[in-house]
This record gives structure tokens, sequence and C-alpha cells, in this order.
């Protein structure tokens, strides 16, 4: 309903009280009624669902329509992040949210910093969640509440263009809640155990959930060595559990991202199940590296395939994995990819080990000779050094086309005096369009950032602690934080009203009239701010 809707429906149910609730103003209940608009997690569920599928379908046609996320291990952090994106572009449109398995393990266990290794507690995924769409939600109640006091003082001024236009702003309000793409990891056991995750994921508000195809006990980052993939059934199994849980909880749109770490991944921990030559199972461990055998050769404890009709032993590790052989990563990559799409994905996500736009279109593009539309969510990791990635791909690139890179050494281009240089200058171009090119040539729809903020915050913190404690003294707290916050119109710089202050002022008049006492008088220091953000 609209503002004037609200207000009329809530007059209605007061005046039906025979005068016993006529102290209730309806106006204050319509403005609460707008300051909560999402009753529960599902709805958020529902609701940012929905806006996923529309993106999707925007990329589909025009991959200009891309769609981007930053990481965040905290609701304040997302909440400024909405802020700051509204506050810039007027728009959260096609910005998300992504909540980042690895930041949950390193900051949020009860653990203390953990790698990201599924060691942490599950149900503290979920509770993120809630925290996150906790804070999006306050920040749309604090913008309401601005725009309602100003409405006030409109009225109070007779100024009735300015009345119109906050009237306006009001029914046309933006919130601040997106979606959230949500790290499952790989279920944190078996697929049973992932349906009860994805349910608890879901009714706190995820639309869309990330799973990948190592297994569970063996769970690695996956820009870390060791990683042990599954056999394609048994992770199909858990993608089937999500989505019952998206289905059973009614939110048909949700989003299902299925990751693969194959590129990464030389180990499985066992044999795929098999039928018949050429199933599912029997791709899957056609990628095992054996060592044909007699069968008087065969030991006690030995495992033993055929393989066009020869008898092969998978070699086995001493940690009883099996590996596979060397240089299919990318073919399993593309096999895991179509068969997640063709068996209930609705994105994909291929991890890779360096940001290189024709790696991945090269698997994107024979991924889409069987799944036209295939569409991939991508990891622009801070595992990478950016930097020395692109310059040494314009180095090599230069010098297959025979250009002179006779000033430059391949194995120092970190240093800070290449920054100045023609390929420095070259290389941060495209990493600069490096979102927008692999949008268009491979696949990618969502381009996220899993880890920016932890970096973000120790990257702030040890400017603000070798300033505040060495010479500058609060200088440089008042300089290097305080005065940006202000000239860069930081809305959290007045952090009581960002805490909810005003809204709780607001709220005591409705509740007490003039006997109300608040804490926004005159002697709250916050008044200092009144010209900022």
């Amino acid at each position: 309903m609209t503002y004037q809707e609200e207000i009329k429906a809530a007059g209605e149910l007061i005046g039906s009280q025979n005068g016993t609730w006529d102290s209730i103003s309806p106006e204050a209940v319509a403005r609460m009624r707008l300051q909560n608009r999402f009753q529960s997690g599902l709805d958020i569920a529902r609701y940012t669902a929905k806006i996923m599928r529309e993106d999707m379908a925007a990329y589909d046609a025009d991959p200009a329509n891309y769609t981007q996320s930053l990481g965040c291990w905290h609701g304040f952090i997302a909440q400024q992040k909405m802020i700051s994106v509204k506050k810039h572009f007027g728009t959260t449109k096609k910005r998300y949210l992504y909540l980042s398995g690895w930041m949950i393990a390193a900051l949020r266990s009860e653990f203390g910093p953990l790698p990201d290794q599924s060691m942490h507690e599950k149900t503290s995924v979920p509770a993120l969640i809630e925290e996150l769409y906790t804070f999006l939600r306050q920040a749309d109640s604090r913008e309401l509440n601005l725009l309602f006091r100003e409405l006030d003082k409109a009225r109070e001024e007779g100024n009735a263009a300015k009345e119109a236009e906050l009237l306006n702003k009001i029914e046309n309000f933006e919130t601040h809640v997106v979606p959230i793409i949500a790290d499952i990891d790989a279920g944190f056991g078996n697929a049973e155990a992932t349906y009860l995750l994805a349910k608890k994921m879901i009714e706190a508000g995820a639309c869309a959930l990330q799973i990948e195809n190592q297994v569970s006990d063996e769970k690695q980052c996956g820009h870390q060595d060791g990683k042990v993939t599954v056999p394609h059934e048994d992770f199909l199994q858990k993608i089937r559990a999500c989505r019952y849980a998206f289905l059973e909880l009614g939110v048909p749109d949700g989003i299902i991202v299925a990751r693969t770490d194959s590129l990464g991944a030389g180990l499985t921990k066992q044999i795929a199940f098999s039928k018949e030559p050429g199933d599912l199972g029997d791709q899957y461990n056609s990628f095992l590296d054996c060592d044909e055998i007699d069968p008087s050769q065969i030991g006690n404890g030995d495992v033993v395939i055929t393989r066009n009709g020869k008898l092969l032993k998978p070699k086995r590790l001493p940690s009883n994995l099996f590996q596979f052989r060397s240089g299919t990563g990318e073919d399993r990559c593309v096999l895991d990819c179509i068969t997640s799409l063709q068996n209930g994905a609705d994105l994909i996500w291929i991890e890779t080990e360096k940001p290189h736009i024709e790696q991945i279109a090269g698997m994107v593009d024979r991924i889409r000779e069987v799944v036209p539309n295939a569409k991939l969510a991508y990891n622009n990791s801070p595992s990478f050094n950016w930097t020395l990635n692109f310059r040494q791909q314009v180095f090599d690139a230069w010098t297959a086309e025979g250009k002179d890179v006779s000033a430059y050494d391949r194995a120092n281009l970190m240093s800070a005096s290449y920054d100045e240089s023609e390929l420095g200058i070259e290389a941060d171009r495209r990493i600069q369009t490096f979102q927008r090119d692999a949008a268009k040539r491979a696949g990618i729809f969502h381009h996220l950032i899993t880890l920016p903020t932890y970096h973000t915050a120790a990257l702030s913190t040890d400017n603000l602690a070798k300033d505040y404690f060495g010479e500058m003294g609060m200088l440089g707290y008042v300089a290097g934080v305080q005065r940006k916050e202000i000239r860069q119109g930081i809305a959290c710089v007045k952090h009581q009203n960002m805490s909810g202050s005003d809204i709780g002022d607001d709220h005591k008049e409705y509740f007490a009239g003039e006997a109300a006492l608040k804490a926004g008088g005159k002697d709250n220091t916050m008044n200092q701010f009144a010209n900022a953000a």
C-alpha cells in the first residue's frame, strides 16, 4: 500500500475500536509499517529472489547488465555499503552482498580465527544472514525517519511544494535490502545436513545459495592446495537438497550457484559408481590417474577399474585419496558445470587460480555449446595478486606481439617503479575494465569480491593506529577519520542517529506524547554535525 493508503487503513482500524484506540496516531502507525516492510526472512528471500531472476533475464538480453557484490562479515559493514551505494549511485539496482564462508571462519567463529575448512559452527552462517538483513532494514527505518522528519518540518512551515516532494520520495522509497549470495561451503555434511542448513539460511533471508563440489570433511579454501572433489551424483544430491529447501519454504525463484573447484583440485575421495560405459560416473572415473595392470598383479586392498577393455589400478595416496591425471582440470570443470546446470543449478562458479578472461572464456565457450545461456558468478578474489597478474599478462601479450619489453623485468613486475610506466598503466586499464570485459566475453553475470572488507578493516585500522599512537596523536583520528567523514558526507559521522537514537525518540513521542523524554535535544553533541552527512 502507499503511504496515504496505510494511513487510511490504520485510521479505519483505530476508528473501529469504539474510542479505546483514539490515542493512537494513524500516521504514526503508517510510518512504523513502512519502516518495517519485511516481516520475516522469507519475505526477504522471496523479494530478493525475484530481483535476481529479473537481473539474470536482463543479462541474457545484454551482458552489459552484469551485477556486482562485495563480501561482508558484519551487519554494520553491509549497512554502510548499501547506504554508500544509494548515496553515490541513487539506486541499489544490480548491486548485491556476498556472504563469505571464509570470513565467517576467520572472524565469526566461537573457536576464534579459523581457516576456510568448514570447521566453524554451521549455525553462524544463517545467524550472519539474519544480522545483515537486520542492519539493512534498520537503514531503511533510518532513511525513512529522516524523510518523515523533513515532512513534518515542511508542514509546520506551510511549504506545500516541499511537502509534495517529500511525499513523492516516501512513496517511491527504494529499500536497502538487496540479494545476498550466501556461501554454504560444501553443505557441512551429507545431503540431509545440506538441506537442513539451507532451510535455516533461506528462513534468515538468503535467496541465493552457493555450494561447492568439494568433500565436506576435507573442504579447503578455493585458493588453497589439497582440494578434494566428489563424484557428480554426490554433488547433485546436495543441489537437489537446496532446491527442495527453497520449494518447501515457498521460494520457487531461489537461486542455486554451483561452484566447481576442479581446476585446482587434483584429488578425489572415492571412485564414482558407474552402471555402463559413458555414464556420468564413468566420465568422472575417466579422469583418474591409473596404471594398467595384469590380474595377477592385484594385491591385497587394491582397487581396480576397467576402461576400454583394460584393467587399471587408480593411483591411491597414503591419505587414501585417489589422484586425477595432470592437465585434466579444465575438462573436469566443463563437465561439472554442464552437469550442474542440467540438474537444477541456476548459475555456475569456476574457481580459478588467476583472473584471466580467456582462460575463463575458453571453458565457458565449451559449456555454452551444451547450455547456451550458461552464466557465471566469478570470484574477483583478493587471493590473486591483481597487479602482478595483469602486468605479467601485458608483458606476455606485448612479447607475443613483438613489442620491445627489455625495459621490464618480468620477475619483478610488482615493483613500484613500474606504477607509472606504460606497462603499469596498461595493466591498470585492464584491471579497471576486467568486470565489464569478462561479462561480455566470458559469460560472467555476477562479479563478487569475497574478502574486501576484511582487508579494508585491516588497512584503515593500521593507518589509524600508526597515526594516533604516533606523533599525530588525536589529530590522527580527527584528520584521518572524522574530518574525512564530514567532508565525504559519511552518514555515520552522526553515530547516534545511525544507531537509531532519533527513531527511538519518535517512538517515545508516539507512546508518551509531550511526556516523552527524548535524547535529541539541544544538548546532544550530535548537533555539532548538523550540516554534515
